[in-house]
């Protein structure tokens, strides 16, 4: 009803702007249609006063062409200064008539999210309470148990008032490639979720990378996001609020703990402060990346928004991005953003940069320098062989596993990683007292096997007599003790892994991270040693720097 007012109210202003400029389009012209007459007058009374036989001018010709006061009345300057002016505030007018309804529209969205949150309030808080219900006691009253949703979400005393929703924001600044151009962009994403992580609102928006002639500095845009993620809560009405933010230095600066230096930080935080206060509640918490994923991916993609380009093929438009690595405009569907800092390369480069690091034993992480992101084991599909994906998944499995609690299935035909903790608990529940002794069963082939001895296990019969009667059981680790003993190869005392001494000192670093001799074994402290060994050997020394010679 108060919208269909609204509207009716512009369209009588509207009637009226336009009658009023009429009304002064027809006075002016009426005006102009006077002073035309005047002089027409003037000039005929003039020429009746002079003689009829002056040779020096002489009367109009009955049929010459006068040209009517009308005529230039039509053809005044002025008359084209009020249509322009009409239509420029025709237009305003116009305009101010869209942006309201745009503004009626936008609210009423807002109106009915609030709306859907506060009954999805209502329902979380009714499921909660069933669940504490005794079992006894719903079976007997069960059907009975009913309350209807009765709030109106725009009353003082809504559930969505009593709710502490969750702000997460995000500002990046980026210095992206876009054909053979290095640009600087900056992106802005917001993420508001109720108490349970639950999205409610995500918002991205492009942000203006330069001020001033000068590149924005992270913080302005992290606050510049965090300023937006606040305006969209109270365009909710939302009144209890924690936001979220995985900056120290915002952080430090919204709390308080430090004034900022430069005036359009400070201006920027004071904006914040102001905001706050209109909440009821509207605290800060200090966060890791990964909890704020939402708002981080929301800001990459107003960044990729910006980057991207449109091409003319022949099946229509398509939308390129240029990979860093290549410098290839590459259809963004092809485009691989890596988990967790989101950078993104063509699937052609991830694929090459995947399988070198594979070929070396190594776990796949983003290519960005500097970067530590794992690339995830199920994306890595797009562009994988599937043989490739099971290596990977195999070596973000070893690489998770520390050294001291890797065990491998010695059934040859399964070899299976497993951690000690894990192998343990899943023995436990298919043999008793396997805590006590070597037994353990393997997780994925469920082969007997004891953890010492590296042997199927040994039934009524412990470690000791087993190695009595079998000092080596394989051929393979009596071939390995042998040459290790000719060879005088050491063992890490920690986890048993056999260490070749190929140059420099004595000094042994395990890859357990164990530390000790190599001539005695003896355990290294504090970067020390335990034992009156040498450090190194002038052969030793002497081969390394001939080869680096």
């Amino acid at each position: 009803m108060a919208k269909s007012t609204v509207r009716g109210d512009l369209n009588v202003a509207l009637s009226e702007q336009r009658g009023a400029l009429m009304t002064a389009k027809t006075l002016d012209s009426d005006l102009d249609l006077a002073y035309h007459l005047q002089m027409q007058e003037a000039m005929t009374a003039s020429l009746a006063l002079r003689p009829s036989s002056s040779s020096c001018s002489s009367p109009p010709h009955p049929n010459a062409a006068v040209s009517s006061p009308n005529d230039a009345a039509v053809s005044s300057p002025s008359d084209a200064v009020l249509d322009v002016a009409s239509t420029l505030m025709l237009q305003d007018v116009e305009r101010f008539a869209q942006e309201l309804e745009d503004r009626e529209l936008s609210e009423a969205e807002m109106r009915k999210m609030r709306e859907d949150l506060d009954r999805r309030i209502h329902d979380q808080k009714l499921a909660g309470d069933i669940l504490n219900i005794p079992e006894e006691e719903w079976e007997a009253n069960g059907d009975n148990y009913h309350r209807p949703y009765r709030t109106d979400p725009l009353s003082s005393t809504a559930l969505v008032d009593t709710e502490r929703f969750r702000l997460y924001s995000k500002g990046l600044v980026s210095e992206e490639r876009i054909r053979d151009m290095k640009v600087t962009v900056a992106g802005a994403g917001v993420a508001i979720c109720d108490r349970r992580d639950g999205l409610i609102l995500e918002v991205r928006k492009n942000l203006a990378a330069f001020v001033d002639g000068q590149v924005v500095t992270d913080e302005v845009a992290e606050l510049e996001a965090l300023i937006e993620g606040l305006n969209k809560a109270l365009s909710l009405n939302l009144k209890r609020l924690t936001f979220f933010c995985d900056d120290n230095v915002l952080y430090r600066y919204v709390t308080g703990r430090v004034a900022p230096q430069q005036s359009k930080i400070a201006t920027l935080v004071n904006q914040v402060a102001l905001l706050r206060r209109k909440f009821t509640y509207c605290n800060p918490s200090l966060v890791a990346r990964n909890d704020i994923k939402f708002a981080f991916k929301s800001a990459r993609d107003a960044i990729v928004s910006q980057i991207t380009s449109t091409e003319e093929t022949s099946d229509g438009k398509s939308l390129k991005e240029t990979c860093v690595i290549c410098f290839e405009d590459t259809d963004v569907d092809e485009m691989f953003s890596v988990d967790g800092c989101l950078h993104r390369y063509c699937f052609s480069c991830m694929k090459q940069h995947a399988e070198v690091k594979l070929l070396d034993g190594m776990v796949v992480k983003c290519p960005h320098e500097g970067c530590k992101s794992v690339v995830n084991i199920d994306s890595c599909s797009k562009f994988l062989a599937p043989n490739l994906v099971e290596v990977l998944s195999q070596r973000m499995k070893e690489s998770s596993i520390p050294i001291t609690e890797k065990v491998y299935c010695p059934r040859p035909k399964c070899s299976a990683l497993m951690s000690k903790s894990e192998l343990l608990q899943f023995t436990k529940t298919t043999y008793v007292g396997a805590d006590k002794n070597g037994v353990r069963r393997c997780m994925k082939c469920h082969y007997y096997f004891c953890i010492d001895c590296k042997v199927p296990w040994h039934y009524h019969m412990t470690c000791s007599d087993y190695k009595r009667s079998n000092p080596y059981s394989l051929t393979e680790d009596a071939k390995l003790k042998s040459l290790a003993k000719a060879k005088r190869w050491p063992q890490c005392v920690k986890c048993n892994h056999m260490v070749e001494l190929a140059e420099g000192c004595y000094h042994i670093t395990c890859r357990c991270g164990y530390e000790f001799c190599y001539v005695c074994g003896a355990e290294w402290k504090n970067q020390n040693p335990t034992c009156s060994c040498p450090i190194w050997d002038e052969r030793n020394i002497i081969r390394n720097v001939r080869r680096r010679q």
